[in-house]
């Protein structure tokens, strides 16, 4: 599972199902104790006295929240052709639906089943907006740089320059901190970068690439290299990713596990 991948979205999709799994705990309906009646040996069901209730509200939604996190986490995975970010968002779904109807229908709705219908609510919005608003589709936390990792092609790192850093491994005549977007052209009256090559054109002979680091602008599928449909990972905006081959239009990339894809989208691209 690439955690990395996980978004604000996703963020939000987790604290709602945790304050779901709270508010089953808690009563489902409010009970006013009349005047002079000793009331503490009563006491209101909350939803795991209710086996319908809590099936079909708050398990629904905290295991919809799993499925949605575990189909960000790992999009290869799918379940009857659909991907298991869609089952878990209709399962978010429905959740909200049951809390809501069971709210309208109860005469005095208690903490649980109040705090339940916000919960559902904030739930299926992370799950369903995440792909759709730009500021939840940012990565929910920055990788961390390791400290000392060989290089895959040679070349040990200088200290604290670890994967994921473009200082590891500069390519052709660049200058380090100075990053370039991909293919792009030396500007003139700049004497350090006279030397500086372009990236290759589509179908270039592999030997004339050199591998180099890259960043991506915004969040974006990296496809296995057998040409699947399906992506097997997601790179992140703010991470250094190392590219080791042209793959005709598109980039063959290394993720910081090892992982190796094709990278079909490289317009924006920033070279390190």
């Amino acid at each position: 599972m690439n955690i990395r991948s996980l978004t604000r979205g996703d963020g939000v999709v987790i604290g709602a199902a945790v304050v779901l799994f709270i508010a089953s705990f808690l009563d489902l309906s409010g009970f006013d104790c009349p005047t002079g009646i000793n009331c503490s040996r009563y006491n209101s069901p909350n939803a795991w006295d209710a086996l319908s209730v809590l099936m079909s509200l708050f398990l629904a939604g905290v295991v919809g929240a799993a499925l949605v996190i575990v189909g960000r986490a790992m999009p290869s995975r799918k379940v009857l052709g659909l991907d298991l970010g869609q089952f878990g968002a209709a399962f978010c779904v429905f959740a909200l639906w049951t809390a809501f109807w069971t709210t309208v229908d109860a005469s005095d709705a208690g903490a649980g089943l109040i705090l339940g219908l916000l919960a559902t609510l904030a739930l299926a919005g992370g799950a369903i907006a995440t792909p759709l608003v730009p500021a939840l589709k940012a990565p929910l936390a920055r990788a961390p740089r390791p400290q000392a990792v060989q290089s895959p092609y040679g070349g040990q790192p200088q200290p604290g320059q670890g994967y994921g850093y473009p200082g590891a491994q500069q390519p052709h005549g660049a200058q380090p901190g100075h990053s370039q977007p991909y293919g792009g052209q030396p500007q003139a009256g700049r004497p350090e970068q006279q030397n500086a090559q372009p990236a290759p054109a589509a179908g270039a002979p592999a030997g004339d690439f050199a591998p180099f680091w890259f960043a991506v602008p915004v969040a974006r599928p990296l496809y296995g290299e057998d040409g699947s449909p399906s992506p097997i990972a997601e790179l992140a905006p703010g991470t250094w990713y190392l590219a080791v081959e042209q793959r005709g239009p598109g980039l063959v990339a290394q993720t910081q596990d090892g992982r190796r894809g094709v990278l079909r989208d490289t317009t924006g691209i920033q070279r390190g």
